[in-house]
């Protein structure tokens, strides 16, 4: 009887802690959690593998993982993707760089001061709503079928989320501490610069990486039309000799880019602003 006693101290913190993994907002080590994100991708393979190759699917709807990984050796050895990779990767770099050059001076304007605000926001919230794939043909028009076009529309399917994101941020501001400034003798160019940013300057960040995994869906966009290289390029062409296989690559090589740089960005935020609570 003694032993069983002295054993449900035991038992009832084992349960606990199973209950508590389970529990809304209980954060995972990082091992399980790389457990968990693999095991969901080996799944995702497991049932494509298991319709493509057990013949549940035509190949002409939807290419194998072989098929799909041999026609990936090929657009490697062949047909130049490298060269394709590099030009989607400069495009939406270019056109994200350029968007928010623009975009914070602006987004920090706009929350810092009200009368900006009134000025600007309901022109930026009117264009966040206009699909970056209807300006292409007035940018053909514009700027040819060049690297320019290419860029503008990334530029104008970032400009304007950023904008109002980082106003956003910056307007929400802590009132304290831009009254303990005040306090202090501060200016009002001072509570900007040394009280506004410095406080905004992680969520800046972190809107910076999430509008950057949209420019991926603007690159692809603009290289369907008009272009004779990039990912995009390639996936029509395969689309119009009916090349499954090729087409399902391009988007997986899409989706690991995005993923490593969305990682990358993660790394450099939390080494730049150690002090915040990032993720």
């Amino acid at each position: 009887m003694s032993h069983v006693m002295d054993n449900l101290p035991t038992t009832t913190t084992e349960n606990r802690r199973r209950s508590r993994r389970l529990a809304p907002l209980e954060p995972v080590d990082t091992t399980t959690r790389w457990l968990l994100g693999t095991a969901f991708f080996v799944l995702f393979f497991a049932v494509w593998a298991f319709f493509t190759l057990g013949g549940f699917v035509s190949p002409t709807f939807l290419a194998s993982p072989i098929t799909m990984a041999q026609e990936g050796w090929l657009l490697f050895t062949e047909f130049g993707f490298l060269h394709d990779i590099g030009m989607t990767v400069w495009r939406v770099l270019g056109g994200f760089v350029l968007a928010a050059i623009v975009a914070v001076p602006l987004g920090i304007a706009m929350g810092a001061y009200k009368g900006v605000e009134a000025f600007l926001e309901p022109f930026v919230s009117f264009c966040r709503y206009l699909p970056a794939s209807a300006f292409i043909p007035l940018l053909i028009l514009w700027a040819g079928l060049g690297e320019m076009q290419k860029l503008l529309v990334i530029f104008i399917g970032s400009v304007f989320q950023i904008t109002l994101m980082v106003a956003v941020i910056v307007g929400n501001a802590r009132k304290d501490l831009v009254e303990a400034a005040y306090t202090l003798g501060a200016s009002p160019s001072g509570i900007v610069r040394r009280v506004l940013i410095p406080g905004a300057a992680p969520d800046i960040a972190e809107t910076l990486r999430l509008v950057l995994g949209w420019a991926w869906t603007y690159v692809i966009v603009a290289e369907l039309i008009g272009a004779s290289s990039g990912i995009g390029h390639m996936i029509t062409d395969s689309q119009a000799l009916l090349n499954t296989g090729q087409i399902i690559f391009g988007i997986i090589v899409i989706g690991l880019i995005g993923l490593v740089s969305d990682t990358l960005f993660k790394i450099v935020n939390r080494r730049l602003f150690a002090w915040s609570a990032l993720p």
